[in-house]
């Protein structure tokens, strides 16, 4: 499959306004490039170096920032394009005076094989929680302290474990997964949350997305972690709108995550309550810090309760109680 690669031209100031709109509107993974952290690194460094090449400073210090996203070229790709569209056509009326940049989209094609390939530049081993280590299957790593190696290969899916939001859901799972455990992974992506309950132990895992790329690369990576095929179902489609599909998930889960958006979350928040058994776990996030209290205000009044609430940077995670 191929993709289509559109690139948001904006300014420093622009970037954090426009990811938030771009989540808000479900939009679940892109490419941050800020030119103020060029010309942070040379005021920084230059001093220290005899030599910066010319053609980089010329191009770099009239570089633009911009935010890149990835969609797949098909209806449903084409359909978030034209809601991406939208919300910056908004933004950029909101802002007669230009301070978060031109707000214009660039759009190009992709293949698949490159799109990988730009990920495996920057995709590295590290550290999350007390207990994880994430790779990409290409990078050698040997695990320390006992930390357990959790293997994922992007794929155009959003999870690798880098994001606040990601990391906030493994170390939720990492205190509330028991041996044994049934565990849910809504809006799965790669299947990270997923294959790191059943690397703690729980002993069937769901996961589900509502793309089918996303359920088939989730089952991949599954295998990668050796998990067997019998621990881990994948399903895909809408949930909100499909009884059949909710059917098939089932019920009676001990722990659900939703690693999503704010708006996904409260439309869905009855289904979560019905998947889980009495006294189940409830992990959300995707959440930034300003939509919080209202998902956590929903939920509540859905029949959840809280019980812990974390956050890195200006993202959040919520544990909750059914």
């Amino acid at each position: 499959m191929d993709f289509i690669e559109a690139v948001i031209y904006t300014s420093t100031e622009g970037i954090e306004i426009l990811t938030a709109r771009l989540i808000m509107a479900g939009v679940q993974g892109f490419v941050i490039e800020d030119a103020e952290d060029f010309r942070d690194f040379l005021k920084d460094t230059t001093p220290r170096w005899d030599y910066v090449d010319d053609e980089l400073m010329r191009t770099m210090s009239n570089a633009e920032s911009k935010v890149k996203l990835y969609l797949t070229n098909d209806a449903q790709g084409r359909a978030m394009l034209d809601t991406v569209s939208g919300e910056v056509r908004a933004l950029k009326e909101g802002d007669p005076n230009g301070a978060y940049g031109r707000l214009e989209i660039e759009l190009s094609n992709v293949r698949e094989e490159d799109w990988d390939g730009n990920w495996k530049q920057y995709f590295k081993p590290f550290d999350v929680g007390r207990r994880f280590t994430v790779k990409p299957s290409w990078e050698e790593c040997t695990p320390e302290d006992g930390r357990i190696i959790l293997e994922i290969d992007p794929a155009s899916s959003f999870g690798t474990g880098s994001h606040h939001t990601t990391k906030l859901c493994l170390m939720a799972l990492e205190d509330v997964v028991k041996q044994g455990d049934r565990v849910l992974d809504m809006g799965c992506g790669t299947g990270i949350l997923g294959i790191a309950a059943a690397l703690l132990g729980a002993g069937e895992v769901t996961a589900v997305d509502i793309e089918e790329h996303s359920a088939k690369t989730a089952l991949e990576n599954a295998v990668k972690n050796g998990i067997e095929r019998q621990r881990f179902t994948t399903h895909y489609g809408n949930i909100i709108e499909d009884e059949s599909l909710c059917r098939a998930i089932g019920g009676g889960y001990d722990v659900v995550a939703a690693n999503i958006v704010a708006d996904v979350i409260i439309a869905m928040r009855d289904r979560l309550y019905e998947f889980l058994k009495p006294g189940g776990t409830l992990i959300v996030s995707g959440l930034i810090s300003q939509r919080a209290d209202e998902v956590e205000e929903k939920l509540c009044a859905a029949g959840f309760s809280t019980v812990k609430r974390s956050a890195l940077s200006d993202w959040c995670a919520i544990v909750m109680k059914k």
